[in-house]
């Protein structure tokens, strides 16, 4: 007999459940990430935690802390690579549903929550694409939530969203044709919103496969992923379920939340007056930022492989490594969100 549900529920349970995939599994057994391609992602996130600590006037505590940090390579690396003059100042945190890796430096704190009053750099590195969200198809009579069966992935139509999400579909993807299909983000929204409003001093990145409000895909995203593989996005636990990001709503929710807090905290410090200021926001690739951060792809003079060839293997590794870090169609296509509050 079929057991149906909506998929922000199904999702859940299939991720994050009792013996749910997130929980059981290691993500790098089934598909490839910027940080499990190469030490250079972390390498290029260290380049981005120092300038946001000179930035601060590098004080006495600077935090790092890895959202959905899964096996713990990024924190590891950059902790890793970090200067001494950084590293004794760095507080690294990573935060997943998981358990505490056991190969983790002792020195990265773990936790399942997002920490308070962060001052220094979040980064959330393919962590919204796997927040759990509902689907919604456009018929005659307006949207309605698809309905899933967890064990056959079998679907069908049932009630009309809630309010709150038919008005997120109206401003983020608004639907026009009938089978039509948008995954509705608010959920996102809402947890991206849960990282700025504990993001004290710093910046914040968010990393993910992205569409924006100009170019939506008309059936969605939604897609499973099992042994490096693409598969069916059953949601029965055997399988990672993913859908992209409509990262430009994730932004509008950041800036709303530290619009909120600036008033907070000005209202704190001026006995009830609002204060003004918020977060400053960036929207733009894996490739630009990369390439800002000096991650090129360029390739070692052929000369040197005369007079250094060890050295030339080694630049030539580091070259393509980073080429595929940047590349377009590929990992450089990933969206980039990053809100600072500096």
């Amino acid at each position: 007999m079929s057991v149906w549900l909506t998929w922000r529920v199904a999702m859940e349970q299939a991720l994050y459940g009792e013996n749910g995939f997130y929980l059981r599994e290691r993500p790098s057994g089934h598909f490839r990430t910027s940080v499990g391609a190469s030490p250079v992602f972390a390498e290029a996130v260290l380049r981005r935690l120092v300038a946001v600590d000179d930035a601060l006037g590098n004080p006495p505590v600077v935090d790092l802390v890895d959202v959905g940090a899964g096996e713990g390579e990024l924190a590891a690396g950059v902790l890793a690579a970090a200067p001494p003059g950084l590293r004794e100042r760095l507080r690294v945190t990573g935060v997943d549903l998981a358990s505490r890796p056991l190969s983790l430096p002792a020195e990265i704190r773990w936790a399942h929550a997002v920490p308070g009053g962060i001052r220094g750099l979040v980064i959330a590195n393919e962590w919204l694409d796997n927040v759990p969200l509902d689907v919604a198809e456009q018929t005659a009579d307006g949207p309605r939530l698809v309905l899933v069966d967890p064990a056959s992935g079998a679907e069908r139509l049932g009630d009309s969203p809630c309010d709150a999400d038919l008005a997120w579909l109206a401003r983020w993807w608004p639907m026009h044709s009938p089978g039509e299909r948008a995954e509705i983000g608010r959920p996102r929204d809402e947890a991206w919103a849960s990282v700025i409003v504990r993001l004290a001093a710093g910046e914040a990145v968010a990393v993910d496969y992205a569409h924006f409000l100009a170019g939506r895909p008309p059936y969605g995203t939604l897609t499973g992923y099992r042994d490096g593989s693409l598969v069916p996005p059953v949601p029965d636990g055997s399988c990672d379920i993913t859908a992209h990001v409509a990262l430009d709503a994730c932004a509008a929710a950041g800036e709303r939340a530290g619009r909120a807090g600036a008033r907070d905290a000005g209202a704190e410090a001026n006995g009830g007056a609002g204060g003004v200021g918020g977060v400053v926001t960036t929207l733009t690739t894996q490739r630009r930022a990369l390439l800002d951060l000096g991650v090129t792809g360029t390739r070692p003079p052929v000369e040197l492989a005369h007079t250094d060839p060890r050295g030339y293997l080694q630049a030539l590794t580091r070259a393509s490594q980073e080429a595929e870090l940047i590349a377009t169609g590929g990992l450089g296509d990933f969206g980039w969100l990053v809100q600072s509050r500096l």
